[in-house]
């Protein structure tokens, strides 16, 4: 059976462009987010190489000014013991780096917490060299015996020891801070490329999933679309093209379906009316000619009668006038039959079909099943399938045996079948077949060729039966 319209597609459509807009507006978001997560990423990990850099000099800077603290405290030790100046060279250079440095230490402080304590230890340095150790200078270079005291020695130590002490808190929360930066840029930067990996794989994934709605959606329908047109070109008028949910796709196969149809109902009124025009032509030469030269015949028989007695020569001029008479009338009844046979219209297809056969130069064995009558228009149209096919089996396939088995269902299945010598094909088949595409296709039928080379030929024509 031929390829009708399929009902249209019920869901929602969607434009190509709007399907194009939202998958790129996706693919943008999703490779958007990627990026924003790699910039992310970037300046966490820049601003993490900037606090571990700070930290560093935090660092650096509180060694510098504990080191500053000891040059002090070594220095006056060993001016106090020795009462050299040699001993006390550290002091006045660490006296003189101490404000500099001071103010270094404390900016260089990473967090107010650590400001805060850099800005005390300042103090408390300060105040161990103003309070302590440049009077305890001063009193050496007087002589002052209580210079070298216990009770000075131990003020000095004291203090020396809580300010180390400081220090040591304070490096050892500076240090505490960079491992923590540290650690957490690790784990900032192993998130950030896990995102960024998962967002560039959605974005490929989504790439990936919009190609295949693409060629799904657009590229198959469109292939389809170009090989109906290829079809319809080549005769097949029943070829339709799939509805689409693509609305643009859609509407060109509805139009491609609604011209095919056209085009099909075009051919089939074309074909119905040359049929009407060949079943009054023969039913007129039926009628009218041939009932004419039948009576002109039967006059002339009766002449011959009259004129039994008369010349030879006129006698003979009957006769003759008499055969080609008759030779008249069989050729205008082989010439009516050949345009519209009368037996189709009085008994339909099946016999007509056997009439064809018994006509035909090769033996021909028409076997029918569930006999019945059906429309005139489809029954002619089979009948000058049948004949065309029987005709190219003849001519063209050296066959000595055609087979026709006509069958009565839901669709009319005739199957022509020859031993000749086969290797035919649709697209080879010359203007025979393509009338036969043709006619069957016009009634939304279908024909099918099985032809190996030097296997006969099997036709199957099979065409719907109107209720």
């Amino acid at each position: 059976m031929g390829r009708g319209i399929r009902p249209a597609h019920t869901g929602r459509q969607l434009g190509l462009t709007n399907l194009t807009v939202v998958a790129s507006a996706l693919l943008a978001a999703l490779i958007g987010v990627a990026f924003a997560v790699l910039l992310w990423a970037i300046s966490d990990a820049n601003s993490s190489v900037s606090a571990r850099r700070a930290s560093r000099t935090a660092l650096v800077e509180a060694g510098t000014m504990e080191q500053l603290l000891l040059d002090l405290e070594t220095g006056q030790r060993g001016f106090v013991i020795t009462k050299k100046e040699e001993f006390l060279r550290p002091w006045p250079a660490a006296r003189k780096a101490l404000p500099a440095a001071a103010e270094r230490f404390t900016t260089s402080a990473t967090s107010a917490q650590q400001r805060r304590a850099a800005e005390r230890i300042a103090r408390g340095v300060k105040s161990f060299l103003d309070d302590y150790s440049v009077p305890l200078v001063a009193m050496v270079r007087r002589g002052d015996p209580a210079a070298a005291g216990l009770q000075e020695t131990a003020e000095g130590k004291k203090r020396v020891d809580t300010l180390r002490a400081w220090f040591d808190r304070y490096m050892k929360d500076e240090r505490a801070q960079l491992a923590e930066r540290t650690d957490a840029a690790g784990v900032n930067s192993r998130q950030a490329v896990l995102a960024a990996t998962l967002g560039l794989a959605g974005s490929l994934a989504l790439v990936a999933v919009f190609t295949v709605l693409q060629h799904r959606a657009v590229v198959r329908p469109v292939r389809g679309a170009a090989g109906a047109a290829q079809e319809l070109a080549g005769g097949d008028l029943s070829v339709r093209v799939p509805p689409s949910r693509v609305a643009e796709i859609g509407a060109l196969g509805t139009s491609f379906n609604t011209m095919a149809a056209s085009l099909q109902d075009s051919r089939r009124r074309i074909m119905e009316s040359t049929e009407a025009v060949h079943r009054r032509t023969a039913r007129d030469l039926h009628d009218g000619a041939q009932q004419r030269l039948v009576s002109l015949m039967i006059g002339l028989r009766l002449a011959r009668e009259m004129l039994a007695g008369t010349e030879p020569a006129a006698i003979d001029l009957l006769d003759q006038s008499i055969d080609n008479a008759q030779t008249a009338i069989n050729e205008l009844r082989e010439l009516a039959s050949g345009i519209y046979p009368l037996v189709l219209t009085v008994k339909g297809l099946v016999a007509a079909v056997r009439d064809l056969a018994s006509r035909c130069p090769v033996a021909t064995v028409v076997t029918c099943e569930n006999e019945r009558r059906i429309s005139s228009a489809v029954e002619s149209n089979a009948y000058f399938v049948v004949a065309e096919a029987v005709t190219n089996a003849v001519k063209h396939a050296s066959a000595s045996r055609i087979d026709v088995r006509i069958e009565f269902g839901d669709i009319l299945r005739i199957t022509v079948v020859d031993d000749g010598v086969g290797g035919l094909g649709k697209a080879s088949a010359g203007s025979g077949m393509t009338g036969l595409a043709d006619r069957v296709a016009a009634f939304d039928g279908k024909l099918t060729i099985d032809s190996p080379a030097g296997g006969g030929t099997a036709l199957l024509i099979q065409i719907p039966i109107p209720d």
